[in-house]
């Protein structure tokens, strides 16, 4: 295993054929055989390297001896679901929310979930003992064309609900979701405008899905929706915007469900969040007697949490929430169903925003990481701070490192909104910006 090359927040991430090549994906699959003895279900999202990658990566697992199942172009959650239900376990080949030029490989345990880190270890000394390819590589097995009809199967019996009387605007970031969104939202019943379900291979995230909502919130508006979804390039977060246009990200969706659990005794303990999430999310929910734990950011370490509390809901201001008595990991389809049920039961996301909670002023800044000076950074927002009235518990200030792009990101919330203008202000003004950054941060 190369120096450069580690596991990450969300597996092993970086440009595609420079950093994540053919040869690291074939030793991927050549060290999950030797790991695990079970089929090794392979799925991909719809960036031009990934077709490449899941070939080497079924090569490996040939060579090793694993039973390799070609899945195709599937969401992150979907290959989760067909581990679980056929006994195996995943490797999907997708960045996510990146651009189209960065690519990486992810492995889903036993069960669909994420790897803990006993198994992440042994799998990285295994990758590490694995050579390159020495011949030819076998021919890639058929696709495997009943994964799809077989995860939305699934998620339709979770929410059966008809929502014939919602009209819905779904924008797939012309990724992993570009085909079973439409297939699965069309089966209840609504009225369903689909936009960015054209994947070319470059266009992925592309001025569009959960990390650029303006096509969303215009397409929203202009045709009358009830509520728009809008998922990532491998469809495991979403971002909504409501009727009168405003975006609704994974702290607005967080805080409503975990109301409407408690009032139907479905919340078992508590909320986990990162600490990403809004102040005025632990304030909304403190007050409405939902005790919340703070974990790093990542969705891996918001399950660690939640499956050792025995609870059962958490996620990201990003968009990936967890609700383990309905899936192994985030889902941003299994999300915009329940999302698009709660506002069939309890009426429309603005209205029930607003009743709900009250966001704090909030800033996020991405340095790069090369410029970043932490000293400097507080010193900064000391003396910001001291120009303003603000109590010890009515400002957060969260710095650090991305786990999948080489940048810091400086986050800043306060109850007085010119704490965070002005202190974001001096945060750009010092430091370089990071560029070509996707946001939500993972």
């Amino acid at each position: 295993m190369d120096a450069a090359v580690r596991f990450g927040t969300d597996g092993i991430r970086g440009r595609a054929e420079n950093e994540i090549t053919v040869d690291l994906a074939y030793r991927l699959g050549r060290a999950v055989s030797l790991v695990f003895d079970r089929p090794v279900f392979v799925g991909h999202d719809t960036r031009e390297s990934s077709p490449r990658l899941a070939a080497a990566v079924l090569a490996g697992l040939a060579d090793g001896g694993a039973l390799g199942v070609n899945l195709g172009v599937l969401p992150t959650p979907g290959v989760a679901v067909v581990a679980r239900e056929r006994a195996g376990v995943g490797i999907v080949v997708s960045a996510s929310h990146n651009p189209y030029y960065d690519n990486g490989l992810k492995v889903l345990g036993p069960g669909g979930g994420k790897l803990d880190l006993e198994t992440e270890a042994a799998l990285a000394a295994a990758l590490a003992g694995v050579a390159a390819p020495s011949g030819p590589w076998p021919v890639a097995p058929p696709l495997d064309r009943t994964a799809e009809v077989l995860y939305v199967s699934h998620l339709r019996a979770l929410v059966p609900d008809d929502l014939s009387s919602l009209r819905l605007v779904v924008d797939c970031a012309n990724g992993a979701a570009s085909h079973v969104a439409h297939e699965l939202f069309v089966a209840t019943g609504a009225s369903v405008t689909m936009l960015h379900d054209q994947p070319d291979g470059r266009n992925i995230n592309e001025g569009c899905g959960s990390t650029d909502v303006r096509d969303l919130v215009a397409a929203v508006v202009a045709t009358g929706a009830d509520l728009g979804l809008a998922f990532d390039g491998d469809a495991d977060r979403l971002v909504a915007v409501d009727a009168l246009g405003a975006v609704r990200d994974g702290d607005d969706l967080m805080v409503l469900f975990a109301r409407d659990m408690v009032a139907r005794g479905a919340l078992r303990g508590g909320v986990v969040v990162t600490s990403m999430s809004n102040l005025g999310l632990r304030r909304a929910l403190g007050a409405a007697g939902v005790q919340v734990v703070e974990t790093d950011v990542g969705d891996r370490h918001v399950l660690r949490e939640i499956e050792e509390r025995s609870w059962n809901f958490g996620g990201e201001q990003s968009g990936h929430l967890i609700f383990t008595d309905l899936a192994p990991t985030g889902d941003g389809l299994l999300t915009g169903l329940l999302l698009a049920e709660l506002v069939t039961r309890r009426g429309p996301l603005d209205e029930q925003a607003q009743d709900a909670w009250t966001r704090v002023p909030q800033a996020l800044i991405n340095v790069a990481r090369d410029d970043y000076e932490d000293a400097a950074v507080r010193r900064l927002f000391d003396e910001v701070r001291g120009r303003f009235a603000v109590g010890p518990d009515d400002w957060r200030l969260v710095v650090r490192p991305s786990g999948t792009e080489p940048v810091v990101r400086v986050m800043v919330e306060a109850l007085e909104a010119g704490l965070v203008e002005e202190f974001a202000d001096a945060v750009r003004a010092r430091f370089a910006p990071a560029r070509g950054v996707a946001h939500p941060p993972e």
